[in-house]
């Protein structure tokens, strides 16, 4: 995508929008399935130079999710609004791209005394790839616990790649918020894949450019979800703009206050939103259920900062509600019954 013509504007300008689209995700409903994860990488990073980039991902939490380890390696902005010194993600650390002995096994006669194995892109035997740790998480038996953790580009309101870009080739939509990249203008400094707390910009080796997810804005542009949302079975995402009062987005967000960003605490105001996942309940030394959570509140604010607090008060609320017998508009909206209604206007078909 090619940023508009004219002369180069400030920072503040490549950073502002008239409106601003955002995705929530339910944290309760996903299931690992990485529907989103194909669809995405069929459309956009099924392609030789980019097979270590995952543009939409799904990893288990808690463990060290994707890039591996992405919460050690700095970028975003301090409590100040200073920015964070940041590391680059290695291929490893990107989820690496491995090729398989396919002619040695099933073409050369070999089935019965070989089998298939992995070898990194760096040669060898693999040390890490995507999904490396599902369904690990934490806790001890009988009271483990895990969930899964879908991330994307946030699209951030205050997006540290745009700051750190030395060729301005990083701006957002005027029209909707989405973050793009000026390939035209990128010079592979990487300055933005540091910059990135959520570490969501990849390095393309090959075209010696950064790349990262367009939120689908081909789609957009014609009213049909991203892929990433459309794609999922388990309704699981919303999608929409943060203004339309009307939307499932507006409402978890805005009115009913559920749905948080992930680590806010990074300073860029992302706009991919999580309703928190609450914990089953814990089982005591007898096997006895108990009323304490298996996930500890530490671990959710860890990822979701204080006012996690607040979220999980309210679901478990109204959640209540329903169960003697009253209603609900957050549960029901939550449930939605009809996918249509997670995604505003955003309902075309892309066929």
């Amino acid at each position: 995508m090619k940023m508009p013509v004219g002369t180069v504007p400030s920072k503040q300008q490549l950073m502002q929008s008239d409106r601003q689209v955002a995705t929530v995700i339910d944290l309760n409903k996903c299931m690992g399935c990485q529907a989103c994860v194909v669809a995405c990488k069929n459309l956009w990073t099924e392609r030789e130079d980019a097979h270590h980039m995952r543009w939409m991902s799904v990893a288990t939490a808690p463990g060290p999710l994707y890039p591996r380890d992405f919460e050690k390696k700095g970028g975003g902005y301090d409590a100040t609004g200073n920015a964070r010194p940041g590391e680059l993600p290695t291929m490893v650390d990107s989820g690496d791209a491995f090729t398989f002995n396919h002619q040695e096994v099933l073409y050369e006669g070999n089935a019965q005394d070989k089998k298939l194995e992995p070898t990194s892109a760096l040669g060898g035997a693999p040390e890490w790839g995507y999904n490396w740790e599902e369904d690990q998480g934490a806790g001890v038996w009988p009271n483990p616990y895990y969930f899964y953790m879908p991330r994307k580009c946030n699209h951030c309101s205050h997006p540290a790649c745009i700051d750190a870009c030395s060729r301005n080739a990083i701006y957002k939509r005027k029209e909707d918020g989405i973050v793009l990249i000026d390939l035209d203008r990128c010079e592979g400094h990487r300055h933005c894949v540091a910059a990135c707390p959520y570490k969501m910009v990849f390095f393309n080796p090959v075209k010696q450019k950064s790349e990262k997810c367009i939120e689908c804005f081909p789609r957009i542009d014609k009213k049909i979800a991203s892929a990433c949302n459309r794609q999922c079975p388990g309704r699981t995402r919303a999608f929409g703009f943060l203004d339309d009062e009307n939307s499932l987005v507006h409402k978890l967000v805005e009115k009913y206050k559920v749905a948080i960003p992930l680590h806010p605490e990074y300073g860029t105001t992302p706009n991919v939103y999580y309703v928190p996942p609450m914990s089953p309940q814990a089982f005591d030394s007898d096997n006895n259920l108990t009323d304490e959570m298996r996930i500890p509140d530490s671990v959710l604010e860890g990822y979701f900062g204080k006012e996690v607090h607040k979220v999980m008060d309210t679901l478990l609320a109204e959640r209540q509600k329903k169960k003697d017998g009253g209603s609900s508009e957050l549960m029901d909206l939550l449930i939605s019954r009809k996918w249509q209604d997670r995604y505003a206007e955003f309902t075309n078909h892309p066929v």
